[in-house]
């Protein structure tokens, strides 16, 4: 599997991913990879849509399934209870990948959250069914939970395993390049449906049509995944080595790396829900913005996140995973407090603290898919990351709105939001002490990669 790069250095892999000893050209190859970057990237803003269009319409969505004066609190509930079986979906999906392939997982993920989306458009409200009508809206949440337990870390495993090891860290960016568009699709959607319907009509029926809209979006990732062929890794290992799989495997055998990531999943989403799902609603309630000032004011900062990500990614394949995630967290850690209180100031000040705070958690966001699958070896991968990210973001991510909410309401402490990604962020840096480079390394075979271990490619370090 290695051979010798240009400048005599050892190259593990060659160029690529790997390609499986198949015979083609380099454009076909090329091909491949754009494919594979559309496909992954188009199922995770399908996934984040849904995520963007609740947080965007979480006042509406209070009014209609949860009126009374804990009516937000609801809302954040439903949205953290579709984190409640994301870990049991990690544990479904994941072993699942690692045995069948990543391709027909990933297939059958983004069907099922499309239509559990587009089902919330069609939802009875309180006032029609009463309670049943919440019930419902938590139902279809815990499917979309279970559905996104095996599609974010499938759709990172399999796009990690095509790219190429020296771009690894830029080709990944498309995947959160993705999760932004998602966001930036459905604030963007509902503040197009307010702007038209006007205040009225969202709440009685506008709020419907953003969930819908999910519904061709995920044909079409469903269509792009179908096109696929299966990660080349993948099908290296299942061919030549077949290794023992599954989850019993993965706890005997990869405790630290499972600790790795679940710390630094920590940080990661305590900060990505705080300041892309809860935002509006914080800054609705404790600023007093309207609802299209905010929806505004979010998707300016989203937009201006999404101009930048590539960039990070293709700056972690020269300098490295760790000083990425090193400058983020310590960043992040000073100044989430100065720029909370900043954001205090108006809507001026808001945007631009919301901006600061996204530049200094990009260069997290922007390498995920290349830290993170690469913390396992090839016959646990999916299972690994689908797990360790999966508890880790039911407990502390998917909740972060609801404690936010919560403990703003009985303190009214505005600025907890900066104090919870503050320690949040000191936990990441203990996991990060613990988490090895890997950039320009292989990510074929069983061994864990490493870059004090494995040999890199010379033209990743060029």
């Amino acid at each position: 599997m290695t051979g010798v790069a240009g400048n005599g250095e050892v190259a593990h892999g060659g160029d690529h991913a790997g390609d499986g000893g198949s015979s083609r050209t380099g454009d076909e190859q090329a091909k491949r990879v754009r494919r594979s970057v559309a496909a992954s990237a188009m199922g995770n803003a399908t996934e984040w849509f849904d995520y963007g269009v609740y947080a965007a319409t979480a006042t509406y969505l209070t009014a209609a399934f949860f009126p009374g004066d804990l009516g937000t609190l609801g809302t954040m509930l439903g949205f953290a209870v579709s984190f409640v079986l994301r870990p049991l979906g990690g544990m479904v999906w994941g072993p699942l990948g690692d045995r069948l392939g990543r391709k027909r997982v990933l297939a059958t993920t983004i069907l099922l959250m499309a239509a559990a989306t587009g089902a919330i458009g069609l939802l009875p409200t309180h006032a029609q069914i009463g309670v049943f009508a919440p019930i419902l809206l938590i139902l279809l949440r815990v499917v979309q939970g279970f559905s996104t337990g095996g599609e974010y870390g499938g759709a990172a495993t399999y796009l990690a395993e095509t790219a190429s090891d020296r771009k690894r860290g830029f080709l990944g960016s498309f995947l959160e390049f993705g999760t932004l568009g998602g966001f930036v699709g459905g604030s963007a959607v509902v503040l197009l449906f307010q702007l038209i319907l006007g205040s009225e009509a969202m709440y009685d029926w506008g709020w419907r049509l953003p969930f819908l809209i999910a519904v061709p979006l995920g044909l079409i990732g469903l269509y792009l995944r179908s096109q696929l062929d299966e990660s080349p890794v993948f099908e290296e290992v299942a061919k030549e080595d077949h290794p023992p799989t599954g989850l019993r495997e993965l706890v005997r055998h990869y405790r630290r790396e499972l600790l790795t990531l679940g710390g630094l999943v920590i940080a990661l989403n305590v900060v990505n829900y705080t300041l892309l799902t809860y935002q509006p609603t914080y800054l609705q309630k404790s600023l007093g913005m309207s609802e299209s000032t905010t929806t505004a004011m979010m998707l300016i900062g989203q937009v201006v996140m999404m101009a930048v990500i590539p960039f990070f990614g293709a700056l972690s394949d020269r300098v490295g995973r760790r000083p990425m995630w090193l400058v983020s967290l310590v960043g992040l850690g000073v100044f989430a407090l100065p720029m909370y209180w900043l954001m205090g100031q108006g809507p001026v000040f808001a945007v631009l603290g919301f901006i600061v705070l996204g530049l200094l958690y990009l260069p997290q966001l922007a390498t995920i898919s290349a830290t993170f699958p690469a913390i396992f070896p090839t016959h646990v991968r999916y299972a690994g990351f689908a797990l360790a990210y999966n508890v880790s973001t039911a407990a502390f991510g998917g909740t972060a709105p609801l404690v936010n909410e919560a403990v703003i309401e009985s303190t009214g402490w505005a600025l907890f939001p900066a104090a919870y990604m503050i320690g949040a962020s000191l936990i990441g840096l203990v996991a990060w002490a613990y988490l090895r480079e890997t950039a320009g390394t292989s990510l074929r075979g069983t061994e864990v990669p490493d870059v004090l271990h494995t040999p890199v490619i010379a033209a990743a370090r060029a």
